[in-house]
């Protein structure tokens, strides 16, 4: 091969444990190597990212990803990491997250290329559907003990837990259930390698032993090679749990997360982070980091590490062109004009003021022309009274859609931006939102 994968990503932070052998096999060969996604949701948040990621160098190093949606795991539940036992999820549940996450992967990895290398997407589920409870228990339960499976960290925490609620046998399987995908897709496509974050060490190691158990012969000929490689799980500095903000997680569809608030989330990481994160989210080489690290530490106040993992980030999850809306929109709290203002859809648009104090009114004053001294006061409260709203006018203070505005000034239908909100402002960060209803 001519990258050196293990190299390339061991700079970047991104290799936590490896099996013996993987490095030698990823530059020996091109490698097909699996990583699976759980259909928990109907899209994937930025902690998903990282293995995304790790797909897409793998492509980029002239190796074979296999994106594998766990339609069956999802059925029963991965105990990794988790203190008890998640609530199981109907199949029409499950089949809207499955076809959700496969929407997502497929923005990332193109499934349809013509090379030799080409991503795969598979669904665990699509072989797992026939496989009877005997046939299981038999072909693939007989290969590993369960002083084995107990030796793992995932079920050691599960039944050593204060709450005494301890793992179900459904959970129990899942390592089985996960190796067994491992052996299925060394079987169909030659896969030789899993990876995952580093709380599936567990689970992914289980598959290496059932890989190499299920191709001994009765000859007993040399073992199938299958090797294993996670990632850190990714943490802030200041300890506060990663891909959360303070409307809950940081997703990858824009209808849960606008690339508005994506843009600010990258854009919001504290210097020690952004550090870490720009060479773990994004595809900038080792040079032109290390210099942006260098020219940051020069004038840390200018945020150019911040500004830069921003825009990489928003750019490789949503596009050019949501990127550069979602400076806009950020440069409009910091004096853009009113074309800007305009410019910007109604759900950025909210995004941008939220928690901005707000008061309806109805359409037919803003039709008639409404008197931007009621504006602010009687029909608002946005000001305390008439004669403060004259005063705010005289001092060329107010401003309807970010242009200045004086006494005479009307509100009319021409001022509605997404045919129904007036911004009105006080200063430079006082703000006041109309909605015409």
């Amino acid at each position: 091969m001519t990258t050196n994968l293990v190299e390339e990503l061991r700079w970047r932070g991104m290799v936590h444990d490896m099996m013996p052998g993987t490095e030698e096999q990823l530059t020996k060969e091109m490698t097909t190597a699996y990583i699976g996604f759980d259909p928990t949701s109907d899209s994937l948040h930025i902690g998903s990212l990282v293995p995304i990621i790790l797909l897409v160098h793998l492509y980029k190093a002239g190796h074979k990803p296999i994106a594998l949606v766990g339609g069956a795991t999802g059925m029963i539940g991965d105990p990794s990491g988790k203190s008890d036992e998640r609530n199981l999820l109907d199949e029409a549940t499950l089949a809207k997250n499955v076809a959700g996450i496969k929407g997502v992967l497929s923005r990332y990895l193109d499934f349809n290329v013509d090379a030799e290398n080409a991503p795969v997407l598979v669904n665990n589920y699509d072989w797992m559907k026939d496989f009877s409870f005997i046939e299981f228990a038999r072909d693939v339960g007989k290969r590993i003990t369960v002083n084995y499976m107990m030796s793992k960290d995932s079920v050691k925490k599960r039944l050593s837990a204060d709450s005494g609620v301890g793992m179900s046998f459904t959970e129990f399987t899942y390592q089985l259930i996960q190796g067994y995908d491992f052996y299925h897709l060394h079987k169909e496509y030659g896969c030789m390698l899993q990876m995952g974050g580093s709380d599936q060490w567990g689970n992914i190691t289980t598959g290496t032993e059932l890989v190499r158990r299920m191709n001994v012969d009765a000859e007993g000929n040399e073992p199938a090679k299958a090797y294993a490689l996670t990632c850190p799980l990714i943490t802030k500095a200041d300890g506060s749990k990663f891909g959360k903000s303070e409307g809950g997680n940081v997703w990858l569809d824009a209808d849960k997360t606008s690339p508005y608030k994506f843009y600010q989330f990258w854009l919001n990481t504290s210097d020690e982070d952004a550090e870490k994160y720009i060479k773990m989210f994004t595809f900038l080489d080792k040079s032109t980091i290390e210099a942006l690290v260098e020219e940051h530490k020069e004038a840390p106040h200018m945020r150019l590490l911040q500004k830069r993992l921003a825009e990489e980030v928003t750019t490789f999850v949503h596009s050019k062109e949501e990127y550069e809306n979602a400076v806009k929109a950020s440069n409009i709290l910091f004096g853009g004009g009113a074309e800007d203002l305009k410019s910007l859809n109604e759900k950025t648009f909210l995004d941008v003021f939220e928690g901005v104090p707000q008061a309806e009114i109805k359409k037919e004053e803003v039709e008639t022309g409404l008197d931007v001294i009621a504006a602010l006061a009687g029909e608002t409260g946005f000001l305390k009274s008439n004669g403060e709203a004259r005063r705010a006018l005289k001092e060329n203070s107010i401003s309807v859609n970010k242009e200045k505005v004086k006494e005479d000034y009307k509100i009319t239908s021409e001022d509605l931006i997404n045919g129904k909100f007036v911004l009105l402002q006080r200063g430079k960060k006082n703000y006041f939102l109309i909605q015409v209803v």
